[in-house]
């Protein structure tokens, strides 16, 4: 297990890949949500169809630094990486 993600329960914007520009409610890292690495969940179907975008179509990094979330009523894989990350101004003083 890893510490919960920051984005845990909060809906971003995936800005590239197969889903771009879907909502995507993040639940945590996926191996906080499954106990194990993505790469390691056998047979399970959103495991498996990430392997495939991963490698095919979206060219993503093999490591793990995935989320587990929802689009729409669908559990999905999505890699840190293609997601929005709001930034927030900063103000420095002087």
């Amino acid at each position: 297990m890893r510490k919960e993600s920051e984005f845990a329960s909060k809906t971003v914007t995936i800005k590239s890949g197969t889903f771009k520009n879907r909502q995507y409610l993040v639940e945590d890292w996926v191996e906080n949500v499954m106990g194990k690495s993505w790469m390691d969940c056998n047979g399970n179907p959103a495991c498996l169809k990430y392997a495939m975008r991963a490698g095919l179509n979206d060219n993503l990094p093999s490591d793990n630094e995935v989320l587990y979330g929802k689009i729409g009523i669908l559990g999905e894989l999505i890699h840190i990486s293609e997601i929005e990350v709001e930034v927030k101004d900063r103000h420095v003083s002087s």
